[in-house]
């Protein structure tokens, strides 16, 4: 898998750039805001339809203008294909494949893979539980695109459950006779049940996947004087026999599980007036030595255990997709110490299509720069 030429129009603070990637390795160097992360950026946007600085798609259109577009021309072992993804300040974005509008843009997944390291990972240690879900979708979409449809399908159910639970407890909170909504309530409980057990099989298979790639990678990085586990930590307590149950049998236990979890806590659940069961409150557990890594250690082993799982990433997807996917990294080299910057830097080799933003190039040895294409961004062009 290789990206050939990128195309930005009227993107962040771009208005009109050409790209050539004539090498596996890209460096974009220059000083900050200058448009080199808003690179990576578009080209993420190609490869997984989302954002992870924003969620809105006005804020990817150049200032004054009312669209912008994001084409990519992609190399892949099943032929050339072309990925054009216009973005509106206002109104639905439209994603051209090879010529076709895809009626479900979301049918685009898969057709470009990356893998972004930026300073802004450290969220997935450091933050809560809604940065490890958004980033483990991320990943499973990757895998199996598939899943994009079915999180979709299931937060739909979510939002028509939490309406009807808030309007009950809202009655409760005037007064009012409570009416009688059991059998309405019973629908959306079969609806979660189901839809949330797609989702769930799919993130466990994801974590059985990533977690031994992320537990060697961590003790090559460390010296090996570390252990890391990543455990996939369901909302609702699933025996761990279910996992060696035969897939049919599986699902079927999972969601009896969902089901009688709602059942438990429906009460609770119409008082609060939001659902308290489901995969939207799942955790992915990061420990190091058994030690929650949120609480352990320096800000340098946090970012090694956040590049254990990007190079996890990396081989995961590799393995399922066929093909080696992009790696973008974001002014990351700066923040990694001398021993990590190389267990990167080796990693990579020419295995990867990299492409890494830097203010300087002092952070890479000579025979990176050597192999490298080296582009200067300056005020939202690249210069010569």
């Amino acid at each position: 898998m290789y990206l050939q030429r990128l195309h930005l129009r009227q993107f962040r603070n771009y208005a009109e750039q050409w790209v050539e990637f004539v090498a596996p390795k890209t460096i974009l160097v220059g000083d900050n805001a200058q448009g080199k992360s808003n690179l990576l950026e578009a080209v993420e946007l190609l490869a997984t339809l989302r954002s992870h600085r924003t969620s809105r798609d006005g804020d990817l259109v150049r200032s004054a203008q009312d669209c912008a577009q994001v084409t990519g021309w992609i190399d892949r072992a099943a032929g050339p294909l072309e990925l054009s993804l216009s973005l509106r300040r206002v109104g639905r974005r439209t994603l051209v494949r090879s010529g076709e509008t895809l009626r479900r843009q979301l049918d685009g997944l898969g057709s470009l893979n990356a893998v972004e390291f930026s300073s802004l990972d450290l969220d997935l240690v450091r933050g809560g539980p809604e940065q490890r879900r958004r980033w483990l979708d991320g990943l499973v979409m990757q895998l199996e695109p598939i899943y994009a449809h079915l999180l979709r399908q299931y937060e739909r159910v979510l939002r028509q459950r939490n309406a009807l639970l808030r309007d009950w407890a809202k009655q409760r909170r005037q007064g009012q006779a409570l009416s009688d909504r059991a059998a309405e309530l019973a629908v959306w409980d079969a609806q979660l049940a189901a839809t949330g057990t797609r989702l769930i099989r799919r993130r466990a298979r994801a974590i059985a996947r990533l977690a031994p790639l992320a537990s060697r990678w961590h003790g090559a990085i460390s010296g090996r004087v570390e252990t890391l586990t990543l455990t996939y930590a369901p909302n609702v307590a699933i025996a761990p026999d279910v996992w060696q149950l035969p897939a049919l049998e599986e699902a079927r236990a999972i969601e009896a599980t969902l089901l009688a979890q709602m059942r438990d806590r429906a009460e609770i659940e119409q008082y609060q007036g939001t659902s308290l069961v489901g995969p939207h409150r799942d955790e992915v557990t990061l420990a190091v030595d058994d030690a929650p890594a949120k609480q352990y250690g320096s800000q340098g082993q946090q970012r090694t255990l956040v590049l254990a799982l990007k190079l996890a990433e990396l081989c995961a997807i590799e393995a399922v997709v066929g093909e080696p996917p992009l790696l973008l990294l974001d002014d990351v080299l700066a923040e990694l110490d001398l021993a990590r910057q190389n267990q990167l830097l080796g990693a990579i080799a020419d295995r990867f299509q990299t492409i890494v933003t830097t203010t300087h190039l002092g952070a890479f040895d000579a025979r990176w720069l050597d192999s490298a294409q080296v582009l200067t961004v300056r005020s939202g062009e690249i210069v010569a």
